[in-house]
């Protein structure tokens, strides 16, 4: 069929032609969000699921939302070996210019900039990674201790007052937050706890990689009180339907029962992989309905470019001794795996494998799903090793 009618819309986040089976979460983040608007009581969300979820893609959605009814959305993707400071201080500074686009400076947002100007100068020595340029403010005592915990503190607390004499909320949407350093993000949440006790309009809808929670519970004991953690998790089989047909059947085209699930089984109805094979087998159909002969055909279409560019790039970062031990959990399935099985697959010790176990952690491969288990954070990654990495 016409490629230039293709309806679907792979991508790292592009938002797909059928947002299916999210509408209760984007509902619970709108409320809590206009809770938060209102000064009522309220916790702030954090996604987390495996890639290729739709994390980000929600994650946009309700930033959309909330700036649709009057909220000022702090935009930050945090990548790998960024301090959180060099990430916030300039997506502050644009929205407090924002705030302040065609009005008169009220004096809460003048003293926001003022906290904004403190926070950078004094903690610029310290994370060398802080390349905005802004005027520290004149008093003294303001953001400006040189700890982060305090002065993210300070300046949070400044534009919440900003945002409330502007009758508005401030929402801080961070994307990939697992990256965020253990003791940044310690700081954060607990800034984030002093707000939420003084009843400042500001919130935080982060997204991240499962490995989050655990994160989130080792900076701060009370996060779990403080956020409400929601999985991110495949479709339903409804959703996922819904999600494949919708896009095809508004330009007249239908798919047969087999081929639909082909493709949800070669999915696993992962909403990413859905875009993939939705576009896959549209491009290779003569017509419609598309049939199980055509999505099989696409199965091979659309693995070959996964592994060419989303499995690739992910693999191309690892070392030598990191692909092994991602093989040697292929080889045992898709998951999870207890750590010691792992390493006699690798046919070594447990405390030899580790410091290769952690550093794909750090690196969002793997994640600990419970106590001594390992599993992959992209799905279908490990018929990507095995093909990719076949045994002699």
């Amino acid at each position: 069929m016409d490629p230039r009618t293709n309806p679907y819309a792979p991508g790292a986040g592009s938002k797909p032609p059928e947002l299916a089976g999210r509408d209760e979460l984007i509902e619970r983040a709108a409320i809590a969000l206009d809770r938060i608007r209102a000064g009522r009581s309220a916790r702030s969300l954090l996604l987390y699921g495996l890639r290729g979820v739709g994390k980000t893609v929600l994650l946009n959605r309700i930033r959309l939302d909330a700036e649709a009814r009057g909220m000022s959305a702090v935009a930050i993707e945090s990548p790998e070996g960024r301090s959180l400071p060099s990430l916030i201080a300039p997506a502050l500074r644009a929205t407090l210019l924002r705030l302040s686009r065609g009005q008169a400076m009220k004096a809460g947002l003048a003293r926001a900039m003022q906290a904004l100007g403190n926070f950078v100068r004094a903690l610029k020595v310290k994370f060398e990674d802080i390349e905005i340029g802004i005027e520290p403010g004149d008093e003294k005592g303001l953001a400006d201790s040189g700890e982060l915990e305090l002065d993210l503190t300070d300046l949070l607390r400044e534009v919440g007052i900003a945002a409330r004499e502007r009758r508005t909320a401030i929402v801080l949407s961070i994307d990939e937050l697992q990256y965020v350093p253990e003791n940044q993000f310690a700081a954060l949440i607990a800034a984030l706890h002093q707000i939420s006790q003084r009843e400042l309009p500001v919130a935080l809808i982060g997204a991240g990689l499962p490995q989050l929670l655990g994160q989130a519970g080792r900076a701060k004991s009370y996060a779990e009180r403080l956020f409400e953690f929601c999985p991110v998790d495949r479709l339903d089989e409804a959703s996922a339907i819904r999600a494949l047909c919708r896009p095809a059947s508004r330009e007249g085209v239908k798919y047969t029962k087999g081929a639909v699930a082909e493709i949800l089984s070669q999915t696993l109805s992962y909403p990413y992989f859905l875009q993939e094979w939705g576009k896959h087998v549209w491009n290779l159909a003569k017509s419609s309905p598309i049939t199980e002969s055509d999505a099989q055909r696409a199965s091979a279409s659309a693995l070959a470019e996964l592994d060419a560019s989303f499995f690739r790039v992910r693999f191309d970062r690892l070392s030598p001794a990191e692909k092994r031990y991602m093989r040697a959990m292929a080889e045992l399935g898709p998951g999870p795996h207890r750590s010691g099985d792992i390493a006699r697959q690798l046919q070594k010790g447990v405390t030899t494998a580790s410091p290769v176990r952690n550093s794909l952690v750090a690196k969002g491969m793997i994640y600990s799903s419970a106590h001594g288990e390992n599993a992959f954070t992209v799905p279908l990654f490990d018929g990507f090793m095995k093909r990719t990495m076949p045994l002699d």
